[in-house]
């Protein structure tokens, strides 16, 4: 008997013994709600600045509850618990909905038979082994973005999801915004005539880490937030008690790709989806020379060329062709002539993935089983040539990329940044 027939069968025994019971309409499912019995169990691992817009958004979302959180820090899994509770409470003064539970090891949470899927947006460097166990514990998984560390763990990542059935949605949000898809539309269907330019505005790489050593809180497992990173002292930028905006720990290279890989897992993403390479990438990356290069550039097989846009360059995402150019950003869409965006793409032009949004199309696609706007695939492509960017940076050479074998082409140096080694006892 799963969690779901043996509350609708303690319900039926409820009833047969003449007990009066006073329940809400939201237990019942009543005024167009969703029974908790029906909702979608949710687990969150990682309570920093990111998991704390996701769990606002699911904590209210009808479709779904938040059971348990985990974080290595003390503090923030007590009051994320609290906020739950006391939601739940107000919600259910019966007391029929349930508490949420809070671990310092994810996988405790994991463990947990009655979740049904979890949030991970701890820092980089432990998403490849948290979205892995989870896709093997049988959870659906929504990951925030980038998706992994290194190009391998992405690939490792999207045949877990596949071996064990998961739905796996990536945190890049802008899939599931009418902004950007129009704009990747209009692209597609040619409304620009034939394209070549790609201009991509995002940060930097990540570098080495210099900070100097401080003592810890005594509420965090610090060992356990560095995790599969090397070990080195606490520093509370990399680790502080309620973080907000700009994640400081994306500047070290132990924990993230930097700006490349953090809004670069957006825009490279839009990118991607404009050029149609959700299944593939360049073929060619070359990093600026202070000569002849002066940006970091790719090259894909079809001939377009993507710029590295930087500090200086266009903000957003812009795509140029033959007969005009599509500018998008955030809350922002230009096109140059005007006229290519007055009209709404027709049947028979390029229609995209239309996403009700993010998070319910997350939610969406558990009912149903499909694959949502921004699957693993997706985000795994997508992290890659952010990846394969600093890889370019890191070695200041360029090299040519297979996007079907996955490999970089006969440059050792290069190779040798496609993984990492992890710390003991962690392992893929």
């Amino acid at each position: 008997m799963n969690r779901r027939q043996f509350l609708r069968a303690a319900g039926g025994a409820v009833a047969a013994a003449g007990i009066p019971a006073i329940v809400p309409s939201s237990a019942l499912g009543l005024n167009g709600r969703i029974a908790p019995s029906n909702r979608i169990t949710l687990g969150f691992i990682g309570m920093g600045a990111q998991n704390t817009g996701h769990w606002g958004a699911c904590l209210h979302a009808e479709d779904a509850q938040a059971l348990a959180c985990c974080d290595v820090d003390g503090l923030r899994r007590d009051y994320f618990q609290k906020s739950a509770n006391d939601y739940y409470a107000s919600e259910s003064p019966s007391g029929r909905t349930k508490g949420c539970g809070a671990y310092g090891d994810f996988r405790d949470l994991l463990a947990r038979e009655d979740i049904d899927a979890v949030v991970i947006a701890t820092p980089d460097h432990w998403h490849a082994i948290a979205a892995i166990m989870a896709c093997e514990a049988g959870k659906d998984v929504y990951c925030e973005k980038p998706l992994s560390l290194t190009i391998r763990e992405a690939r490792a990542m999207v045949e877990a999801a596949r071996r064990n059935g998961r739905v796996f949605q990536t945190g890049s949000q802008q899939r599931s915004s009418a902004n950007f898809r129009f704009a990747c539309e209009m692209v597609r269907s040619g409304r620009i005539g034939k394209m070549h330019t790609v201009h991509v505005n995002v940060g930097g790489p990540s570098g080495p880490c210099d900070l100097p050593p401080q003592t810890p809180p005594k509420t965090l497992d610090w060992d356990m937030w560095l995790g599969p990173a090397p070990w080195r002292p606490f520093h509370t930028v990399l680790c502080p008690a309620f973080p907000s905006g700009f994640p400081p720990w994306r500047r070290y290279r132990d924990y993230s790709g930097g700006g490349m890989t953090d809004w670069g897992a957006h825009h490279f993403d839009i990118a991607q989806w404009g050029l149609g390479m959700d299944e593939s990438g360049p073929v060619e990356i070359i990093p600026p020379d202070g000569k002849d290069v002066e940006r970091l550039t790719y090259r894909y097989a079809n001939g377009v060329v993507m710029y590295h846009g930087g500090a200086a360059g266009p903000a957003g995402v812009e795509f140029i062709g033959t007969e005009g150019r599509v500018l998008v950003n955030r809350g922002y869409l230009e096109t140059d002539p005007a006229d290519i965006m007055k009209e709404p793409t027709s049947p028979d032009e390029v229609n995209l993935y239309r996403s009700p949004g993010h998070h319910q199309d997350w939610f969406d696609c558990i009912r149903t089983r499909r694959r949502p706007i921004c699957d693993v695939e997706i985000g795994c492509r997508s992290a890659t040539v952010c990846h394969l960017g600093n890889i370019a940076y890191w070695t200041k050479q360029p090299f040519r990329w297979d996007p079907e074998k996955e490999e970089i082409i006969d440059n050792p140096a290069a190779s040798r940044w496609l993984s990492r080694p992890m710390r003991e006892p962690w392992v893929l």
